[in-house]
């Protein structure tokens, strides 16, 4: 598949035109690129202290900082303080008004409107937004909606929008860690439309539509119930192989076997049946909230939904517990190393970690944790930064001759693991993530305690 870069950005043939696009979330910050890429021209509305704070904290990927910093230089996506109400903000391009376009004289008009609701929300007063865009005189523009709410609601604020070209556009193809390439070919387009059969109006989409692997167009109460069913799904399978990782240990099987075994099945197939800590980061954890939330709305119980929470908030502890009982508990005082403290491999972010836990449980022992955690270091640093207990390294050997233990919380594939250098120090290692391969346990002259996988 073809990638749009810099230097081959597509030329836009509506020069006068703008996207305007309304947030600070990662989403935006990533719709903003990419549009850029393909030759449009944004203008984003957003708290300037949280779009700054969110760039800064995916620094670590780099691509994408380094497109979004040039196209600001470019001037081809301009960042504004997000005003006080909607209503000032659709204004600015109604025909009467005139923005302040920051040395670009000409007048702009509004190609699409794309809200990101998790941003505006706490932003603007309650549906007040929506009153707005009615009042608006520019009733054929598209507007475009994402974000995670209780299904329905995004139905609701459609129908209650008087234009006919209202769409809503889940992000279930953004990879953490790889975000720009992941919406610029994404793995499944979703698109919930208003009025059916009515996506031509979305001509500068079109590009991403087409490098879809896969997508599907439906009226928006689908879309909002098929997304939220794809994160449920991933999540429940995630919790399942955790679950039989238990059973694994009891058993004295590997997990990771029965993991490849299973995934040859294509009825099954391979994705999220890694077993490990659990998940994390914000949309799976969201989107459970969420479903939880309708379920209730309706009087239903969902059991298997609250299972497959338990059970991820319990996995986060097992490793703990697997280094308490093989200490029987005598942990006190103790020195560890921490390898990884992102909720995945390749993301910078520990929201939903299980290192928060892991790290709570051991300062409750005094036990001093020496953590390095490459492209998270830099949120640790700002979330423990009042911690004695904690010392941030700079490489993963660095002081590894003073730790009693190894905890791997999540290692990057592409970093090949120095076995030879825990063997010189001969601690036992807890690996959360089912990192080490079999051949790397086999080697270990030391105890090798996994998830659902032991020496």
């Amino acid at each position: 598949m073809p990638k749009y870069t810099h230097e081959s950005k597509p030329h836009s043939n509506a020069n006068n035109q703008v996207c305007v696009l309304i947030g600070h979330s990662i989403e935006a910050v990533t719709s903003a690129v990419v549009l850029a890429s393909l030759g449009q021209r944004v203008h984003l509305y957003a708290n300037e202290e949280l779009l700054t704070q969110q760039i800064q904290q995916y620094g670590f990927e780099h691509h994408l900082q380094a497109l979004w910093q040039l196209y600001v230089q470019q001037q081809d996506i301009i960042s504004y303080s997000l005003p006080d109400t909607a209503d000032e903000l659709i204004k600015r391009y109604e025909a009467t008004s005139h923005i302040d376009t920051r040395n670009i004289d000409e007048q702009k008009t509004v190609a699409l409107y794309w809200l990101f609701l998790n941003s505006i929300k706490s932003a603007w007063i309650g549906d007040s937004w929506i009153t707005a865009f009615n009042h608006s005189q520019q009733q054929t523009k598209p507007l475009i909606m994402s974000g995670i709410e209780q299904l329905g609601a995004i139905a609701a604020f459609a129908q209650r929008l008087k234009r006919a070209w209202v769409y809503y556009v889940p992000f279930v193809f953004l990879k953490d860690g790889d975000a720009y390439s992941s919406m610029l070919n994404p793995s499944l387009w979703l698109l919930g439309e208003k009025t059916a059969a009515s996506s031509q109006h979305l001509g500068m989409l079109q590009p991403l539509m087409q490098q879809a692997r896969a997508s599907h167009h439906a009226d928006i109460a689908t879309i909002e119930f098929a997304r939220s069913s794809i994160m449920a799904m991933l999540a429940t399978r995630v919790s399942f192989m955790n679950e039989l990782s238990r059973l694994a240990d009891s058993q004295q099987v590997d997990i990771q076997q029965v993991s490849h075994i299973m995934g040859l099945d294509e009825r099954v197939g391979s994705s999220y049946l890694q077993a490990g800590w659990g998940f994390g980061g914000n949309t799976l954890t969201t989107e459970l909230i969420k479903l939880q939330q309708s379920s209730k709305k309706h009087s239903l119980d969902m059991f298997l939904l609250q299972s497959v929470v338990h059970i991820n908030e319990d996995q986060k502890e097992l490793i703990f517990r697997k280094f308490w009982q093989y200490f029987d508990g005598f942990i006190d005082n103790k020195t560890v190393m921490i390898w990884g403290g992102s909720y995945k491999a390749g993301s910078g972010r520990t929201a939903g970690s299980a290192i928060h836990p892991l790290l709570a449980l051991l300062w409750s022992y005094n036990i001093r944790t020496l953590v390095y955690s490459d492209k998270a270091q830099a949120e640790l640093a700002t979330l423990y930064a009042q911690q004695p207990l904690l010392q941030l390294l700079n490489s993963p050997y660095q002081q590894l001759h003073e730790a009693q233990a190894v905890f791997i919380i999540s290692w990057s594939p592409q970093n090949q693991l120095d076995v030879a250098q825990l063997n010189q120090q001969a601690m036992p290692i807890f690996d959360a993530q089912n990192a080490l391969t079999r051949t790397q346990i086999d080697s270990l002259v030391s105890d090798y305690m996994g998830i659902g996988r032991a020496k």
